[in-house]
């Protein structure tokens, strides 16, 4: 006699079975599906707008370049909708792996934002800079980076400097009245494009021939150039005095976007207020015990408002004497990042990236005078590429005083927080984590406030972990480093919202954040000339703290450093509301 009980048993574990191995492959078939069609995709991009597969490292594009026209801008932003439109009828999210919905939702959010800007933005109309980095950058990221033979790169930017007037021409039909503060701005730099074209693309080329051929073509456009910003400099003298801000609604709106971490404007604001006066107070008690070596012959001044204040002044700047030679920056950045990789090894922080390919290099003349370092990263389709630190000694046509402003502010305590937070553990590093990730989507596009939140992070990170041997210079010029993030955020908000004044600005970076006068004036122009990316430096911060507190509360005696790091950066440079469930699913914890 049959037992019907055990058949009907076996029927249900075998039709669990199936339903289990029918799931892996709907998933794995649609996990293919997404990938293609990002590929496809990023390839009709890149046929739409070269400039982009260069950014990214596809060199075969080199010998084209975008014209934003006013119909291609219409057909660019149509593009972006129309991908966002079939990602979501084309895809069905249900049958995704658990990996391949975090791509998705990577994708996704990537379009929305992109959707976004291009619809509440007039960039062609009102950013002249947008053209110059198609006149220049076009240039000198295949020179500077791409790994193909150097006369395939010549040959490829002898025909795209060949499309460059027509660049020029849009520019003179689109631009109608940009604000005085971008204008400005972009005649300076089409100065510097100016020069690049008549001599400084040379400079990136070793074959005599190759160097002959390209600079001849360049040569050509300089008349262009040359009309060009007679143009920029006429439309200076007759533009109004345009707005520069968005206003608090964009600015609320633009925020969600670009943060993705479920802080609001206000709420950011507020955050940062505080930890102002946190970060003050930890940078006073450190003035003080510092005072008596730095000072031994004044007494401490009255510890009220105005006395504490002078206490960090008085102290930064004396400090700020400890600063070495111009000419040696390069020399004295490259012994700081031997210092910082082996605190790293041997402190086991995590894993550097093997090879190393991060270039510590002289920042290019026409380069210098807005920051004194940026880090370029690999490009993440071009895997062999190398990631550039550049560090610029001060600009030759820079007077004696204003040498010394400069380098007193990037004193020999400076240079290894900067280092740290552009190189090891900071950018370089974590970015080349992010290029070695299996998913195509997650190491193209990434986002702003992981990179800067994780490298605002390391700065700490690196002090509390004992880098430096409990240096108290060392360390208030970290909180100093990281004040400035915190204004960052405040002053992002109280420009674009509530229509801070150039004087109360001002107020704020040099008196509450101890900002060199010049050092804070740059500041204000970055303000004026961008919205939202100044807080992504402190919102990024927040999450990242937050999240290593979590993390390391819920591991308890359990909690490795090297692990945390290693678990944050193995998912690559994705939106920060998709990061802690991952992270706590690596580390074997319950969300």
């Amino acid at each position: 006699m049959m037992n019907f009980k055990l058949i009907a048993w076996g029927l249900i574990f075998l039709t669990i079975g199936f339903s289990g191995l029918n799931m892996v492959d709907a998933q794995e078939n649609e996990d293919k599906k997404l990938a293609g069609f990002f590929d496809k995709m990023l390839e009709d991009e890149f046929r739409l707008r070269p400039m982009v597969a260069t950014q990214l490292g596809d060199h075969r594009f080199d010998d084209k370049l975008e014209n934003p026209s006013p119909e291609n801008q219409q057909a660019w932003r149509q593009f972006y909708k129309s991908s966002l439109e079939k990602l979501r009828a084309q895809i069905n999210v249900k049958f995704l792996s658990p990996i391949g919905v975090v791509d998705f939702k990577v994708l996704e959010s990537h379009l929305e934002r992109t959707v976004w800007t291009m619809e509440n933005s007039k960039t062609y109309e009102n950013d002249p800079r947008a053209y110059n980095e198609l006149i220049s950058d076009s240039l000198y990221l295949p020179l500077s980076q791409s790994t193909i033979p150097e006369g395939k790169v010549i040959d490829a930017l002898v025909s795209r400097v060949a499309l460059v007037p027509k660049v020029l021409e849009s520019a003179k039909i689109s631009l109608k009245n940009p604000p005085k503060i971008i204008l400005n701005t972009a005649i300076k730099q089409n100065s510097g494009s100016i020069r690049f074209y008549k001599s400084g693309v040379g400079d990136f080329v070793k074959d005599a021939a190759s160097k002959a051929k390209l600079l001849e073509a360049t040569n050509k456009i300089v008349p262009a150039l040359e009309n060009y910003q007679d143009f920029l400099q006429g439309l200076a003298k007759k533009s109004g005095e345009i707005d520069w801000r968005i206003g608090r609604e964009k600015f609320n709106e633009k925020l969600v976007h670009e943060l993705q971490t479920g802080l609001g404007a206000d709420e950011l604001l507020r955050l940062a207020e505080l930890e102002m006066v946190t970060v003050t107070q930890e940078m006073y008690v450190i003035a003080r015990q510092l005072w008596s070596g730095l000072y031994p012959e004044k007494p401490l001044p009255v510890p009220d408002s105005k006395g504490k204040n002078e206490t960090i002044v008085k102290v930064l700047e004396k400090l700020g004497e400890r600063r070495g030679n111009p000419k040696d920056l390069l020399r004295d950045t490259r012994s700081t990042v031997k210092k910082i990789q082996s605190f790293i090894t041997s402190k086991n922080i995590l894993a550097l990236p093997q090879p190393d390919r991060c270039q510590i290099l002289e920042m290019p003349e026409f380069q210098r005078g807005n920051s004194v370092a940026y880090l370029n990263q690999a490009p993440p389709l071009d895997t062999n590429a190398a990631s550039v630190y550049a560090i610029s000694p001060p600009p030759t046509d820079w007077d004696e005083s204003t040498v010394s402003s400069f380098m007193k502010e990037y004193n020999s305590y400076m240079l290894q927080i900067l280092t740290i937070h552009e190189a090891y553990p900071g950018h370089y590093v974590q970015l080349e984590y992010s290029n070695k990730h299996p998913s195509k989507i997650r190491r193209v596009l990434s986002s702003g406030v992981f990179a800067e939140g994780w490298a605002v992070y390391t700065e700490k990170m690196m002090l509390d972990e004992g880098y430096g041997d409990q240096d108290l210079g060392l360390r208030i010029h970290q909180l100093k480093w990281y004040l400035r993030a915190v204004a960052n955020a405040v002053l992002d908000h109280q420009m674009h919202c509530n229509k801070m004044t150039d004087d109360e600005a001002l107020d704020l970076l040099v008196n509450r954040a101890f900002q060199t006068k010049g050092e804070a004036l740059g500041k204000i122009i970055r303000s004026k000339q961008s919205s939202c990316q100044l807080s992504t430096y402190f919102a990024g911060a927040v999450f990242f703290n937050k999240l290593r507190s979590d993390v390391q509360n819920a591991k308890g005696e359990a909690f490795s450093l090297k692990a945390y790091h290693e678990a944050v950066l193995s998912h690559g440079t994705l939106p920060l509301n998709l990061l802690r469930d991952l992270v706590w699913s690596d580390l074997g914890l319950k969300k």
